[in-house]
């Protein structure tokens, strides 16, 4: 005696199954994908008037030529950065006299603010390759405001200006090219004494770094997308195994 798939449809509507949700999965990557292809600032703290680590991430280079610089440029609101080393690149500063003293909380005035942080990078960074990029600094006493960090990215041949601010109302993600931002939070007791990364000097200019965060930083950075993608690959693997299996258990068998 021999059994037979009940009708064709029923294999149709496996096939169509496993496709469906081979395409969702694929889907999945393209959003993991997506929501890295900006250049983006990501702060370890954000409380007002505190020091935070900015992480930034170079995911991809312009129109898949390598990464040769990041400038980027700070806030009017920030007097300095202190650049955390990275053994791939070499870091600078770019200072900017102001056009009248700025009076600082403390009581002193500076003449003068760093404006840019530059990276470049001692080997072009391929374009299937991701790294980071950490900023240390002092975080201004303004709860809600958002900060903004254009940053221009380099390459071999090109360069894209991530330097587009959002208008009031309009969506940031509606931007091309949107500059890298962070929005203070309110301060929390004992914020800006204990447990920065750069500690800031009469004249406002940031002096120190704790590199051994802005690493472990960095490293749970890269693991957490790591683990996006394992994820996801061991979903895809199931579903097509599933399938398989479904097939299998309806070919037919001769008794």
């Amino acid at each position: 005696m021999t059994r037979t798939l009940s009708t064709p449809s029923a294999l149709r509507r496996t096939l169509t199954a496993t496709a469906v949700a081979g395409g969702t999965a694929a889907l999945l990557l393209t959003g993991v994908s997506a929501a890295s292809a900006h250049v983006e600032a990501t702060p370890n703290n954000t409380a007002a008037n505190s020091y935070s680590l900015l992480t930034f991430a170079i995911p991809h280079g312009c129109d898949q030529a390598g990464t040769t610089k990041m400038t980027i440029t700070l806030p009017e609101e920030l007097n300095d950065a202190q650049p955390t080393v990275n053994p791939n690149w070499t870091a600078s500063k770019v200072t900017e006299e102001l056009a009248q003293p700025k009076k600082l909380a403390d009581g002193t005035s500076i003449t003068k603010r760093t404006s840019q942080i530059v990276y470049t990078a001692k080997a072009p960074l391929s374009h299937e390759l991701r790294d980071t990029l950490v900023l240390s600094v002092k975080l201004p006493d303004m709860a809600g405001k958002t900060l903004y960090f254009p940053t221009l990215q380099s390459c071999e041949t090109g360069q894209t200006d991530w330097s587009q601010i959002p208008q009031a109302g309009q969506d940031e993600e509606s931007l091309k090219t949107p500059a890298p931002s962070v929005t203070i939070t309110a301060a929390k007791s004992g914020d800006g004494h204990a447990g920065h990364g750069a500690a800031a000097s009469g004249d406002g200019m940031a002096q120190t770094a704790e590199t051994t965060s802005a690493d472990t930083h960095s490293n749970d950075d890269g693991g957490a997308q790591a683990r996006s993608w394992v994820g996801l690959a061991a979903g895809i693997g199931g579903l097509v195994l599933g399938g398989v299996a479904l097939l299998r258990g309806r070919r037919p068998a001769a008794k």
